[in-house]
This record gives structure tokens, C-alpha cells and sequence, in this order.
């Protein structure tokens, strides 16, 4: 009996999750550093959650503006380019000593994501066959999810016991490692057609299409409304050390990867029928997770039920921009990428006004459910306003 040959890796794939990871891990960790980094540069916790706002803000801005921008150069280049980027945002993090120096690295790091994830999905569905193509670009985004199991906690770890500055460090090594995957994996192929801008645009404004962008957005201001203070909400109300706020991290990011399987499976079935649920799920989870922290045992199962419920809703806003917008594909998905961002931002500022106000970390979770009825109410407008 003959056994079935292993397939060989696909190499332009891995590269390119390997920078999905890169990217993924530089994002997240000042959410498990927030308190490290407000008390190493003298400033308040909601202060230092703008580092996190205008990361969102730079995705969100340069997503679009440095895709077309980059549409003229080889996506290898291109590619390249773009981790060189993200390599010097991050070394000037690794050596800021103020918090303007480090917000404005913060802004430099993330003006390479939005086209990465944007270039980069192209070029994955072009390493597979083309009835692989959906599955192959779930493949180079599993590397952001990984980065939330690994990456992360791993990031934290070292912020936490060696100083936050080592993390950053490390994360510009990670886009070293990037570039040369991409430079010794991925092909040279010719610059495509350039993109037909006001075509596309024109395919931007219309109802359906920013009606699924505005619910992306209100579904990341969810999400990172409580992920941003997701270390001090441990701090001050588990009482957590540092291990055990390495381990929730590590928690929440196998609860992105089972929701994002569930919520791909759901979203298969129906698209606004997986966020009218899951819409729902999370904003019961985000009322009861200062209740569920009292507790280490509590604390790190709603760490897992909440990044379950929160990634369970990403498969179903993806395609639903994509579906909107499907005659500008390119440029959609970097507006989805900054749309997603566009809710960072929101959810870390909203998070931030609440504690300012002394409203504490349970005015944070109840934001969070407003926000999740708020993308709830959306869904269903669309349905009336905007079928697609």
C-alpha cells in the first residue's frame, strides 16, 4: 500500500504569517504593559492608553493613503518596504525615554500594518490554487492570532521583568526575521495594473458598504474598550502578579483562535445571523467580567470566554465589507483593516474617559455592552436601510 505524499510547506505562506505575527505582537503587547509603561514615563494609565488610540489612529489613516501608495512597486518591494517600517517604529520604541517620543513611534509602527495585512492577503491567494485562495489568506491571518497566544504573553513577560522597552526590542527583531522570509520566500512578479482610485472610492460611500464599515468599527471599539486596561482591570481587581496576567493574555489569545473557527463557521451559515448573536454574547460577558476577575479561577476563564466571544464576530465583519464592496477589493480591505482600528481607537479613548471620570473599571465593561447593543442595532439598520 502506497502512502500519500506529504505536501511541502508553502513557503511565500509562512513568510508572510510569520509577519502577520510580527505585526500582531507590536499591536498588542502595550495592552499587558499599559501600567509598566504609564509608571516608567511618569503619566497617568488613561494617559497611556493613547499610545494605543493613536497606534489605531495611524492603521486606520495610513491603511488606505500607503496601499495606493505602494500599488506602483512590486508586492515583494513592497512588502519589504513595509517591514522596514515597522522595524524602525519599533526601534525607536525600544530607545524612547518620553512619552511623545514614544507616541510618535507608536504612530510610525503602524503605518506598515494596514497595507502588510492589505499587500499581504493578495499575495496569499496567489501562493495556492485558486479554489484554496479564502482558506490561504485564514492561513497568513492565523499568524496574528498565534502572536495573541505566544507572541504576546511572551512580549509581557519580558516588559514585566526586564523593562518595557525590551519588549519593543524584540518585536523590531521579529520584522528582521519578516524581511527575510519575504525576500527569500515570496516571488518576483510584475507590478499589477494601478488601481482605478476614483472608482473605487466611488464604491466606498455607498450605504451598505459604510454601514458594514461603521459596524466593524463599533465591534473593535467592543473589544478593545476593556483589552486595552486588561492588565490594570487584573491588577486592581484579581490582585494578579505578573504570571498570572502573562497566562490571562495567553487565555484571551486561544479564546481569538476557537472564536475565530466558530465565528468562521457561523459566518458560513449567515452573516448578520452570526453577529446577532455573538453581538449579544459578548456584551453579557463584558457586564460580568469585573465580577467574574474577583477571583484568579474567574479571572482567566473570562479572559478565554471573552476573546472567544469578542474574534467569534471578526469572520462575519470581514465579509461583509468584502461582500459590500465587491468591486473594490483591494482598497476595502484595507479600509475594513481601518475601520477595525477606527474602534481601537474609539473603545481605548471611551475606556480612558471612563476611568478619568472615576467611573472605574466596571464603567469600562458596562462601555463595552453599550457598544455591542450599539453593533447589534446596526446590523439590524443595515438589514432595512442598505440590504446587500
Amino acid at each position: 500500500m502506497k502512502l500519500a505524499a506529504k505536501s511541502p510547506p508553502n513557503w511565500p505562506l509562512l513568510s508572510l504569517a510569520v509577519g502577520a505575527f510580527a505585526i500582531g505582537t507590536t499591536e498588542f503587547t502595550p495592552m499587558g504593559l499599559l501600567p509598566v509603561i504609564a509608571h516608567g514615563l511618569q503619566v497617568s494609565v488613561p494617559k497611556a492608553g493613547g499610545l494605543v488610540t493613536a497606534y489605531a489612529m495611524g492603521v486606520m489613516i495610513g491603511a488606505p493613503v500607503i496601499t495606493l501608495l505602494m500599488a506602483r512597486f512590486r508586492r515583494k518591494l513592497a512588502l519589504i518596504l513595509l517591514m522596514g517600517l515597522y522595524v524602525a517604529g519599533n526601534l525607536l520604541s525600544a530607545v524612547s525615554n518620553s512619552y511623545e517620543l514614544l507616541f510618535a513611534a507608536r504612530v510610525l509602527t503602524s503605518l506598515a500594518h494596514g497595507a502588510f495585512f492589505g499587500l499581504g492577503a493578495v499575495e496569499a491567494s496567489l501562493s495556492v490554487a485558486p479554489s484554496r485562495r479564502a482558506s490561504a489568506v485564514a492561513s497568513m491571518f492565523m499568524g496574528l492570532t498565534i502572536a495573541n497566544i505566544i507572541g504576546v504573553p511572551a512580549a509581557t513577560w519580558l516588559g514585566l521583568n526586564f523593562g518595557w522597552h525590551s519588549a519593543f526590542a524584540v518585536t523590531a527583531t521579529l520584522g528582521l526575521v519578516t524581511m527575510l522570509a519575504v525576500q527569500l520566500a515570496l516571488p518576483a512578479r510584475e507590478v499589477g495594473p494601478a488601481p482605478e482610485v476614483g472608482r473605487e472610492l466611488r464604491v466606498l460611500v455607498k450605504a451598505n458598504v459604510l454601514l458594514a464599515l461603521l459596524t466593524t468599527a463599533i465591534g473593535a471599539g467592543a473589544m478593545f474598550v476593556l483589552y486595552t486596561y486588561i492588565a490594570p482591570i487584573l491588577e486592581h481587581i484579581t490582585h494578579a502578579s505578573p504570571t498570572v496576567i502573562t497566562v490571562a493574555l495567553m487565555l484571551t489569545g486561544v479564546g481569538f483562535s476557537i472564536g475565530n473557527a466558530v465565528g468562521g463557521r457561523s459566518a458560513d451559515k449567515s452573516l448578520d445571523g452570526s453577529l446577532l448573536v455573538f453581538f449579544p454574547i459578548l456584551g453579557v460577558i463584558m457586564l460580568i467580567f469585573p465580577w467574574m476577575a474577583q477571583s484568579v479561577p474567574g479571572a482567566l476563564f473570562a479572559a478565554l470566554l471573552w476573546g472567544a466571544s469578542t474574534f467569534a464576530l471578526m469572520p462575519a465583519l470581514q465579509m461583509r465589507v468584502m461582500q459590500a464592496a465587491h468591486d473594490a477589493p483591494a482598497l476595502a480591505s484595507s479600509m475594513n483593516i481601518g475601520a477595525f482600528n477606527l474602534g481601537n481607537a474609539i473603545g481605548a479613548a471611551l475606556g480612558g474617559i471612563a476611568l478619568s471620570m472615576g467611573l472605574g473599571y466596571g464603567g469600562v465593561s458596562v462601555i463595552g455592552t453599550a457598544l455591542a447593543l450599539v453593533g447589534v442595532g446596526l446590523v439590524l439598520l443595515s438589514r432595512k436601510v442598505a440590504p446587500p
